[in-house]
Order: C-alpha cells, then structure tokens, then sequence
C-alpha cells in the first residue's frame, strides 16, 4: 500500500478507536473484571510452586472459588500443592495482651483444565481471515532481523516481546495470532530502548495495541471491542492514545505499507 494510503487509513481508525475509548467499558470487559477479581493473586513462591507441579496451568483457585464460580473440580483431580498463611492468636490473660503469629500449612488449588462447569467469562478477541497477510507480516517481522518463533505455553500470556525476539502462543486463532503478533511487533519497534526514555506499562501498552487495532483494520479484520478493552484494562485512555499520535500513526503505517499490496 501506499504511504500516503496508509496515512490516510491510520488517522481513519485512530480516531474510531479513541472514540471506543471515551465509551464506558463494555459489558465483556466488565464480565471479565468481575471474574478476574475472585482469583486470588499468589506469591512469587506459590507461582513457582504452581509451576514445578503444572507447568501448563493458566488459571488455578481453591475448590470453594470455583464453586464460586460454578465450576467444580472433576473426580479423581489431584490438587496443586501450595503454602497458605494462617493467623495465630494467642490471648495473655494475666495483661490482656494478644499475640500474633504466623504459621504456614500446605493448601490446595485446581487449574481450569482439572474442572467442569459454567463457562468463565472471555476476553474479547479478534475474528475474520488475515489470509495472506499473516505471511507477509511474518515475513515483515524476519526482515527486520527480529526472530520469530511459536510456543506452546508463555505462562498465560498470548505473544512475548522479547528485545529481537517475538514469542507467540501456537494455539491462537488465525486472527488473534495476527493482532498478537503486530502487537509484539510494535513492542520490539517501539518499547526496546532502556532507560529513563522507556515509555510508562500504560503508554507501552497502549501503543501496541492502537498499532494492532489499525493494522487490523487494514486488512479488515473484526476487532470488536477487543482494542479498546486491553488498552482500558490497562487504564490507558483517549487522552494517552493522543499523547502518542505521531508514534502510533508511523509505526501502523510502516506495517500497512509492508504487508498490504498496492
């Protein structure tokens, strides 16, 4: 495509995309929160426990949560082992002082996979055919040196940016893999530098994401409210998509000019 096209289309799709952000958050993402927030957040300890016992685990609670949840750990499941904190109150009669000490006993936690149920709500995610595109950015993201490669688990996330390197989930759908993948794609454009310079989680974030959001757009991809969600979820809103105008709109050009023929 060419640039001036590309332009043309950038500034088109950034501004729908900053209006998706004024919007409240969308039913899905609100779903997802609720859900999300009934995980308990584990130690780094636990993770690694977790890790050592199920290495493929990618969303685990106790047998009560998930109750919760309606969900319930099918029979037989054997339960991941973890360390769980408990209070000890000793009561001093003679001063009325009271103690407080902490113990430690082993608990008991069940990924998704070891339990049957009621769906969990989903984030939203890209849908339609990136078709011949997804080999044109592949090809795109090897010419500029960064190696690419596809893995079968990066501990819950979907793609991994990683400095010359991109990381992505093998098990994504053809749309999801090709937003993810400009995605990484723009970390390693854009968020390498180390530093003082080093853009914020929140304006990195956002970033990414408006590039993937635009570049999808591009090639006709459905992004639903799937852009708009990750970037609020990472309270990113219109005014820091503003902020970083210049740089997003370069970058998703650079993209569209790459892999979308003239």
């Amino acid at each position: 495509m060419k640039a001036e096209q590309a332009r043309k289309l950038t500034a088109q799709a950034l501004t729908q995309l900053a209006s998706e952000l004024d919007q409240g958050a969308s039913d899905t993402l609100t779903a997802y929160l609720g859900t999300m927030a009934k995980f308990h957040k584990y130690s780094f300890g636990n993770i690694l426990l977790i890790a050592s016992q199920q290495p493929d685990a990618t969303q685990v609670a106790g047998f009560g949560t998930w109750k919760k949840l309606s969900r319930f750990v099918k029979k037989g499941e054997k339960g991941i082992v973890i360390i769980a904190p408990v209070v000890i109150r000793k009561e001093q009669v003679e001063d009325g002082d009271k103690d407080t000490a902490i113990r430690f006993k082993a608990a008991y936690v069940f990924d998704i996979s070891q339990t049957d149920g009621e769906n969990l709500p989903e984030f939203s995610s890209v849908s339609g055919n990136p078709s011949g595109h997804a080999d044109h950015l592949k090809t795109f993201i090897t010419t500029q040196g960064i190696n690419l490669e596809f893995s079968d688990n990066l501990g819950g996330a979907h793609g991994v940016s990683r400095g010359g390197s991109i990381s992505i989930l093998n098990t994504l759908e053809p749309a999801q893999e090709f937003s993810v993948l400009v995605h990484e794609l723009a970390h390693e454009l854009l968020h390498q530098s180390k530093g003082k310079d080093r853009p914020s989680k929140t304006v990195r974030e956002t970033e990414a994401e408006a590039v993937a959001f635009v570049v999808n757009h591009a090639i006709g991809l459905d992004t639903n409210s799937a852009s708009s969600d990750y970037i609020k979820l990472y309270r990113g809103d219109s005014e820091t998509l503003a902020s970083s105008l210049e740089r997003i709109q370069k970058t998703a050009s650079r993209i569209i000019e790459a892999i979308v023929p003239s």
